[in-house]
């Protein structure tokens, strides 16, 4: 596909009213294994990825960008693997937070923090208070997250507050997810061609268009993200009607 100009996509996205994308970045060991590099090279490609495409969300009028980081079924790769992607976030945080801010670029977590270590959940929160005034793009980062759990911690809460059975509304369901002054995805691409959701934004996906590429996440870029917005763009949305 030829590269399509800026001035069309942002066209599209205004058109459409595209305000939400999620994405899941799938693919950074099957890329490294292809290329006969190790694991931590994919990853690292992946966070080069992630800063392109929030870069294009922001040419493009894109508000929110929502990525699947690391799942609560994560931790069941191996040891290295999992400290070597905790330190990358750390680092990657450290080093580029300012650049972020500059740039206006909200970030925020969306996961149980809990079970990080006091060192990356201190980075973690910092990088939230420093840009939580920004207006640009919304970088929400899911960490720790699963959309099971998240449920589940949502209906505990609800609970704890003493909110009857009858009282409870789809809408007081959504104001106790992570994700609960977001609104809901309007696309979800996935990277890597694998067609399943991976316990990721049940809820908040329930009329969200999904578009799969088999490009890996450290391949995808201003092209694959056209492709995907124009495909957005041919989509009737019914919403159950």
């Amino acid at each position: 596909m030829e590269q399509v100009k800026e001035n069309a996509i942002k066209d599209i996205v205004k058109a459409t009213n595209l305000q939400h994308i999620a994405i899941i970045m799938d693919g950074n060991r099957r890329w490294a294994k292809e290329k006969f590099l190790p694991s931590a090279m994919g990853h690292q490609k992946g966070v080069d990825a992630l800063r392109s495409t929030m870069r294009l969300f922001d040419e493009f009028g894109i508000k929110y960008l929502t990525v699947y980081a690391f799942s609560t079924e994560n931790w069941n790769r191996k040891k290295e693997e999992v400290e070597f992607l905790m330190g990358l976030l750390a680092k990657t945080l450290l080093n580029e937070l300012d650049d972020m801010h500059k740039e206006n670029v909200k970030i925020r977590f969306l996961g149980d923090l809990s079970k990080l270590s006091d060192n990356l959940i201190k980075i973690v929160h910092s990088a939230e208070e420093k840009t939580k005034n920004n207006t640009g793009v919304n970088l929400n980062i899911a960490f720790n997250y699963g959309s099971r759990d998240e449920i589940k911690n949502a209906l505990q809460e609800i609970v704890k507050e003493g909110i009857s059975y009858e009282e409870i509304t789809e809408e007081t369901i959504s104001k106790h997810l992570y994700t609960k002054d977001i609104p809901d995805p309007d696309l979800l691409i996935r990277t890597g061609g694998e067609k399943r959701i991976s316990n990721y934004l049940l809820w908040q996906i329930a009329y969200s268009e999904i578009y799969v590429t088999d490009a890996y996440w450290p391949e995808f870029d201003r092209n694959e993200l056209s492709k995907a917005i124009i495909d957005f763009e041919n989509r009737n949305r019914r919403f159950g009607k």
